[in-house]
């Protein structure tokens, strides 16, 4: 079969994925057929995304490819801050990569609300201008920065382009795709006053290294809004790597009136398929040690699963 007929086969399946209003043989399509190929002969398009906005993608990217193939990424996540965010709130998405959820929160919040978008990766945060720029969003404040527990120079390594958001400062043994330092500070010296005391959702993705993010975090935790809350993806593993614990990050949320639920979610092609013809899940009370990596959504409500 010629590599033209493939390629038009491939943008065929594509849109049964993401558009047919029955789900038959959606997950073995995308999971065997599409999502491999998309990887190994990748596209570069600006593509939507299920809540209307625009993101330039390459799918050699494991986020990239997915947004491409579903028009989502983290579809539990998705509908969850679907469900919080409201016009004129602010959102500060700590470990922003090429600005998903950045881009998600500026469409939610509106025009009277505000985004605040820091990433670590210098390529990551000119992808995520891009982004931010397709979208003529203007409510966005984007913030080359790591984020630590004090002020210093972080060194980030990448293993494989296949997926960026996977940068991290845990050590790694093995060939890297690429490296770089940058500098660090805790996240309240990197937001203002005002960001601090109107989030109502931060949300904290940096692959390890949540130990010192909570840890720099404690002098604003005060100063938060009633309502607001925090997402955190555990990783105790590659925390304990860097010498933290997910036991000290959970003690620090608790000892501030926060409550601890667990929110699926998976990254295959076929729990993606699922995902998006089933119900929303919701978060659930977390009860007891966080064991595995875990996406937990930290709340002063205090019941059985969050709404």
């Amino acid at each position: 079969m010629s590599a033209p007929v493939v390629e038009a086969l491939v943008t065929l399946g594509r849109r049964y994925v993401r558009g047919a209003p029955v789900p038959v043989g959606k997950a073995l399509l995308a999971g065997r057929v599409l999502s491999p190929r998309l990887r190994e002969h990748p596209r570069r398009r600006v593509t939507g995304t299920r809540f209307g906005v625009r993101v330039a993608v390459d799918t050699r990217d494991l986020i990239q490819r997915y947004l491409y193939l579903f028009g989502v990424w983290e579809p539990h996540m998705t509908r969850w801050l679907r469900r919080r965010l409201r016009p004129g709130d602010t959102y500060v998405d700590v470990g922003a990569n090429i600005g998903y959820h950045t881009l998600l929160a500026a469409h939610l919040v509106g025009e009277g609300g505000h985004v605040v978008a820091i990433e670590a990766s210098p390529a990551l945060h000119r992808h995520l201008l891009r982004n931010v720029a397709l979208n003529e969003f203007r409510n966005v404040r984007a913030v080359n920065r790591a984020v630590s527990d004090t002020d210093e120079i972080l060194s980030f390594v990448l293993a494989s382009s296949a997926n960026t958001g996977a940068n991290s400062i845990v050590p790694y043994v093995g060939p890297a795709e690429a490296a770089f330092d940058i500098a660090a500070r805790p996240l309240p010296a990197l937001l203002a006053e005002g960001e601090i005391t109107r989030a109502r959702v931060i949300k904290i993705d940096v692959e390890g290294a949540e130990g010192s993010v909570v840890r720099g975090m404690r002098p604003m935790l005060p100063r938060l809004r009633p309502d607001a809350e925090i997402t955190v993806e555990v990783a105790p593993a590659r925390m304990a790597r860097l010498g933290d614990s997910a036991g000290e990050l959970m003690e620090t949320m608790r000892a501030h009136g926060f409550h601890a639920y667990r929110l699926v979610n998976a990254y295959t092609p076929e729990s993606y398929a699922a995902a998006l013809r089933g119900t929303a899940r919701v978060p659930e009370r977390l009860r007891g040690p966080v064991t595995g990596e875990n996406d937990l959504v930290f709340s002063k409500i205090d019941a059985d699963s969050l709404p």
